[in-house]
C-alpha cells in the first residue's frame, strides 16, 4: 500500500475509527485506487503497533461500506467503483485544511468543526 496510515493512541477517536477514515481519506484523494491492496490485518496491526481486531474491524466497516473487498488469496483491495473525490470537493477541503492551519486548529479540532457544520440542520 502505497498510501501511509498514521494512529494516535491518545486520541479520543478509537483507532479502529482512525484507520478507516484515514482509508476512506487516501481513497478520496486518489492515493488509494481500485485494485490497491491493502496490508493484511495482522502485518498493520503490528505495524501500527495495535492489536489485531482494532484492524479488522475497521475492515470490516469498510468492506460494509464498499471502499474495500476481501477476498481469499487475494487479499483486502480497493473496491472497483470507488472513485476519488470531485475536484471541487477536494479543492475545498485544501483550503478549508490551508485556513485551519493558519489560525492553529489542531486536525482533531479542525475535524471537529467540520463534523459540527455537517450535522447543522
Amino acid at each position: 500500500m502505497s498510501a501511509r496510515l498514521e494512529v494516535d493512541l491518545d486520541s479520543g477517536v478509537p483507532v479502529y475509527e482512525q484507520v478507516r477514515a484515514q482509508v476512506v481519506a487516501h481513497v478520496a484523494a486518489g492515493r488509494l485506487r481500485p485494485g490497491d491492496r491493502l496490508p493484511t490485518i495482522r502485518a498493520l496491526a503490528t505495524d501500527l503497533g495495535v492489536a489485531p481486531g482494532t484492524v479488522a474491524r475497521a475492515f470490516r466497516e469498510l468492506e460494509a461500506a464498499g471502499v474495500v473487498v476481501t477476498r481469499r488469496r487475494a487479499g483486502t483491495v480497493v473496491a472497483a467503483g470507488v472513485v476519488p473525490a470531485d475536484a471541487a470537493p477536494r479543492a475545498a477541503a485544501v483550503a478549508y485544511a490551508e485556513a485551519a492551519r493558519a489560525a492553529g486548529l489542531s486536525p482533531h479540532e479542525a475535524l471537529d468543526l467540520v463534523r459540527g457544520v455537517l450535522l447543522a440542520p
